[in-house]
This record gives C-alpha cells, sequence and structure tokens, in this order.
C-alpha cells in the first residue's frame, strides 16, 4: 500500500477524532485541540494517508526559541498495525523536528503500553524518568528521550524544578530550585517563594508588580547562607528606562542604593563583566541563574530569570519556571530546556548597552544547611 505523509488540514479533523477514539480511552483530544494544533499552535501535525483515508498521525509540539520539540501523541488505525508504519511515523516526526532546528525529541508513553516502549527503544529512545499520576486515569508515564543530531557529552536529570506560582516571581523561583540543588533536604515552598520576592524586589517595573534584581536575589541567598557570586556587566538600577513615572524610577533607585549598601557589608562576590564561562561556573559547583529576554520564548521582552542546568559544546540546558499552558506545555517541557549557544547569547543581551545578568548559587564553605527566613 502506498502512503503518503502530509501536514493535516480541517479536512481530515472527523478522521483524526476517530481515530483518536479508536486508539484511546482516556486523555484524548477534542475536535478544539486538534484544531489549535492544526491552525495555530507552534506544532507540527503529520497524517499517514493511504487507502484513501486517514491512516494515522504523529503530533509535535516544538518549543519557540528552543532546540527542544515533543512528540506529544502518534495513533495508528487498528488495521494498519504491523506495516511499519509507527516507525515511519516515527521518522518523520524526526525529520519535521529537525527541519525546525531541533536537537532533541521527548516523550511520554504509559508503562502498560509495550509496544509503544518497544518502538521507541528499538530506534533509539533512552528513557531518563518516571512521573507519577502523570494520566487522567492516574496511571505514571514513563518519559523518553533522543538527540536527533548527535549524542550529548553528559547528562545530568537531579536537579529539581518548580513552577513559579506568579507572575512575578520567577527570580525567587529559580532561586529555590537552586538551594535545593546544593541541598537536596530543603523543601521549595511557595511561602519563601513569595518571601523572596519581598526582598529581592525593586518595586516597580513598566507597570504592576516589579521583578527581583540581580542584587536582590543576590542578597536574599546570601541570608540563608549561601556563597554567592553576582555578575553584572552595567552599573545602576536595571530597565529605568521603560519605566515612565518619575516617582516610580526614585523609588527604584532608593531600593537598587539599599541593595548595593548591604551588598557592600556582605561577602557576596561581585564581578563587573559581560564574560558568563557556564561550564566553568558549574564545573566548580555553582548554580547559575541567568536573567533573559523571553522574546524568544513567548514573544513577550519581558525580563525573565531562569535556572542552568547544563552545558555542553552545543547548547546551554535550562529550566524555565514560567509554564505557558496555552501553548500546551507542562512542567516536563520546561526542564532541561536544549537552547543553542547562539539563541542564548541573544536571549541573555539586552539593549544597547549589552546588558547581562546572572546570580550564581554555591554551598557554603562550611557546608551548613542555610534555612528559610
Amino acid at each position: 500500500m502506498h502512503i503518503d505523509f502530509r501536514k493535516a488540514t480541517e479536512n481530515d479533523l472527523d478522521a483524526l477524532l476517530a481515530l483518536e477514539n479508536q486508539c484511546f480511552t482516556h486523555d484524548r483530544m477534542s475536535s478544539r485541540s486538534f484544531h489549535w494544533m492544526i491552525s495555530r499552535a507552534h506544532a507540527s501535525l503529520i497524517v499517514a494517508y493511504g487507502d484513501n483515508r486517514v491512516l494515522g498521525y504523529a503530533l509535535l509540539l516544538f518549543h519557540r526559541g528552543t532546540s527542544l520539540a515533543r512528540l506529544y501523541s502518534i495513533a495508528l488505525a487498528s488495521d494498519a498495525r504491523g506495516l511499519g508504519l509507527g516507525r515511519r511515523l516515527l521518522a518523520q516526526a524526526e525529520q519535521r523536528a529537525r527541519q525546525h532546528d531541533c536537537a532533541y525529541l521527548r516523550l511520554e508513553v504509559r508503562p502498560d503500553n509495550p509496544t509503544a516502549i518497544s518502538l521507541y527503544e528499538r530506534n533509539g529512545y533512552r528513557r531518563f524518568a518516571e512521573i507519577s499520576d502523570y494520566y487522567e486515569d492516574h496511571a505514571a508515564a514513563l518519559r523518553f528521550e533522543k538527540r536527533i543530531l548527535e549524542f550529548p557529552d553528559n547528562d545530568s536529570r537531579s536537579l529539581p524544578y518548580y513552577q513559579q506560582t506568579t507572575d512575578f516571581t520567577c527570580g525567587p523561583a529559580c532561586l529555590l530550585m537552586a538551594m535545593t540543588a546544593l541541598q537536596p533536604q530543603r523543601p521549595m515552598q511557595r511561602r519563601e517563594e513569595v518571601q523572596i520576592w519581598r526582598e529581592a524586589t525593586t518595586v516597580f517595573m513598566t507597570s504592576g508588580h516589579g521583578g527581583c534584581s540581580p542584587q536582590g536575589l543576590a542578597l536574599a541567598a546570601w541570608r540563608r547562607g549561601f556563597r554567592v557570586r553576582l555578575q553584572v556587566s552595567v552599573s545602576g538600577p536595571l530597565f529605568l528606562s521603560g519605566v515612565r513615572s518619575e516617582e516610580k524610577k526614585q523609588v527604584i533607585k532608593l531600593v537598587h542604593e539599599s541593595f548595593c549598601d548591604e551588598l557592600e557589608h556582605s561577602d557576596v562576590q561581585q564581578v563587573h563583566s559581560a564574560q558568563l564561562d557556564l561550564r566553568a561556573l558549574i564545573d566548580e559547583g555553582g548554580q547559575p541563574l541567568v536573567l533573559i529576554s523571553s522574546y524568544r520564548l513567548t514573544r513577550s521582552k519581558a525580563p525573565h530569570w531562569v535556572m542552568i542546568t547544563g552545558c555542553d559544546k552545543d547548547f546551554v540546558y535550562l529550566h524555565d519556571p514560567d509554564i505557558d499552558h496555552s501553548q500546551h506545555r507542562q512542567a516536563l517541557d520546561c526542564q532541561h530546556v536544549p537552547v543553542s549557544h547562539r539563541d542564548f547569547e541573544r536571549m541573555s543581551c539586552f539593549g544597547g548597552n549589552k546588558l547581562r545578568a546572572s546570580v550564581i548559587v554555591y554551598a557554603s564553605e562550611n557546608g551548613e544547611t542555610g534555612t528559610p527566613l
């Protein structure tokens, strides 16, 4: 049988829904979801068409600004199984991912689906995690990954993840992750997330609640007993030009000056430089928090904190505490996200003065445990 692989269209909706109902009893995609994936989502919905009908599909989701793709779902008609169609759809998905400059393809599968597990393992996917209570019926999920360009130099999956609970606490969320990475017994709690924001915020930004400054985050980590390196390439309060109100500017300046005075009486290492050797910082035991522009991830130009989880010759890997549910993302899609060095260089640099800011957190020299304030 000759089979064509092509992008799905709205004319395929009825066939896709019928296939979904035939293949799955839980976590089914709706007509509205399929329509979104076809018309608006940052995704690729591939259908296998033969014998004048849709025989299967594979749905890929792309993580904007990164080198990561996720195989969200794959389905085959019952009478099209045993023809090698699953393997061919998987190959098509990998091809589409590479066309989008993706180096990694990740997926989830139920432990009670040996056929799918065998398909992925035969095609070079390796299991790296298990998540309990993942599916609608509370079944667990096995996570698999394949580096579709080449194999990584190293791998680390032990760093914790914490999702920010407000629009303005990305910095505190990252600091919670960094502190727990260094002290695994340390809990990550919303109460401390908000407390860190209260300590580290510059009060005002362009509108609404303000984000956390590098100086404020550095002090928050230092107060909790960690060694800290603060690296900022420019002096003075950040993003002041984006604040219209003169009153707000004065408040931001006062808060910044207070942070600077406290830093002078601390043992926080302060470095005035735009150069950031992430691999060296990680090798020496640091957990780097880096301020980026979220434009390449979400098309919003807001400053945003991420935690770096790894670095190899091709990619910087990061935990993004902000989950964009509108793009069908889950916490799993925001962990160890690979970003090319070129893209990371661009997203971590602001404006004409080439602003770069980072806070690197280390375990205390005496090994004492920092405690939440």
